[in-house]
């Protein structure tokens, strides 16, 4: 048997530190503030579907899963003509956040099932739990450095142990942000997949801020901030289980959301002023405009002719007329790939290809 135990062991009131008390606040003003402008956003959906993207990539890079913007955002439009497999697998990220964020939101609950079924939409099986021994942690030079429990039946009690403390607040009287650190912690350590542990935790990260109505949607996605703290991400989780310094662990993740949400904030009133400018301009020059129109450019970073005919409902002969006429008039870019055009949406991926340069 393991020496993991429920988090409900841990003391609430050994987080109630000067230092994290002060982040504590900090992180929460800037996760309301998020909150807040991405609700002037009209169209909820243009912020999960791009900043999703951005997640999937970032949290895929963690896991040696490198794909390009490029070849994210055509892969997007086009996922079997044209996306290789390690694009392929960050759209499956995208596609296993919305599977979450849709139990979330319609149960109002983060259960084991839904984890479960989060994990198989990333992977595309249906392996469930671990039922067989041999899985360990290594690190670079190869060397074990944490082994997860083992036991069938530990993990099952402990997923379900973790289940009770996301859904019942009578159980742990902390705030939410620093349970969203103890859980996304004691999920890493029970490690309950063969595989997608490490992004099936955290798209937990932001489904359980949703939860708990810290957010509306999902768009504060940490891993930017981990890949680039990666040695000291992996370094305080290991330090937690050996020393017991859950207190340095939640400073980390309290100092990621701060930062996080700051960079988000940033990234959503520059997508919000492209999309008015976008709007204005199209509108007072194009006969064609509409708000059909100003959703289907900004909800993907790369549109084509079939996504125009789709969401306006016209022929393919006016989608076509429609993007060429956005060409010329500045708004978008044409690229092909084979026999299809990409559109791209300049301003759009300007901003999003800017968040990624300022997040490293």
């Amino acid at each position: 048997m393991s020496t993991l135990k429920p988090l409900e062991h841990l003391d609430p009131a050994r987080f109630d530190t000067p230092a994290i008390l002060k982040k504590l606040a900090s992180s929460s003003r800037q996760l309301a503030e998020l909150k807040g402008m991405a609700a002037s956003i009209p169209n909820q959906g243009i912020l999960i579907n791009t900043l999703g993207l951005q997640e999937a990539k970032d949290s895929s890079e963690i896991e040696n899963i490198v794909t390009t913007h490029d070849e994210l955002f055509k892969g997007d439009v086009h996922p079997d003509a044209f996306a290789d497999p390690a694009t392929k697998e960050v759209l499956r990220y995208r596609q296993a956040l919305r599977f979450g964020f849709e139990q979330v939101r319609t149960s109002g609950l983060l259960s084991a099932n839904h984890i479960v079924g989060i994990q198989a939409e990333l992977e595309r099986n249906n392996a469930g739990f671990r039922k067989l021994p041999g899985t360990a942690l290594k690190d670079g030079g190869g060397q074990t450095v944490y082994t997860p429990p083992q036991d069938p039946a530990e993990i099952v009690a402990l997923m379900s142990g973790l289940e009770r403390f996301m859904n019942d607040d009578t159980l742990f009287a902390a705030d939410p942000l620093i349970k969203m650190a103890l859980m996304h912690h004691q999920f890493e350590s029970i490690h309950p997949f063969y595989d997608g542990n490490g992004r099936t935790g955290r798209i937990l990260n932001v489904l359980y801020l949703v939860k708990e109505g810290l957010l509306e949607i999902p768009v504060l996605y940490l891993s930017s901030h981990i890949v680039q703290t990666k040695a000291d991400y992996y370094r305080l989780l290991q330090t937690v289980r050996d020393n017991d310094t859950w207190e340095d662990w939640v400073l980390y993740m309290l100092q990621a959301v701060e930062i996080t949400a700051r960079q988000t904030v940033t990234t959503v009133q520059a997508i919000k002023a492209a999309l008015f400018d976008y709007k204005h301009r199209i509108r007072s020059g194009f006969k064609f405009y509409s708000q059909d129109l100003i959703n289907n450019l900004f909800m993907h970073p790369y549109t084509k002719i079939e996504f125009v005919q789709r969401d306006l409902q016209v022929s393919r002969l006016t989608a076509t007329k429609y993007l060429d006429a956005l060409v010329d008039g500045g708004f978008l870019g044409k690229q092909k790939v084979g026999r299809s055009n990409y559109y791209v949406n300049t301003a759009l991926n300007g901003i999003l290809l800017e968040q990624h340069r300022a997040a490293r």
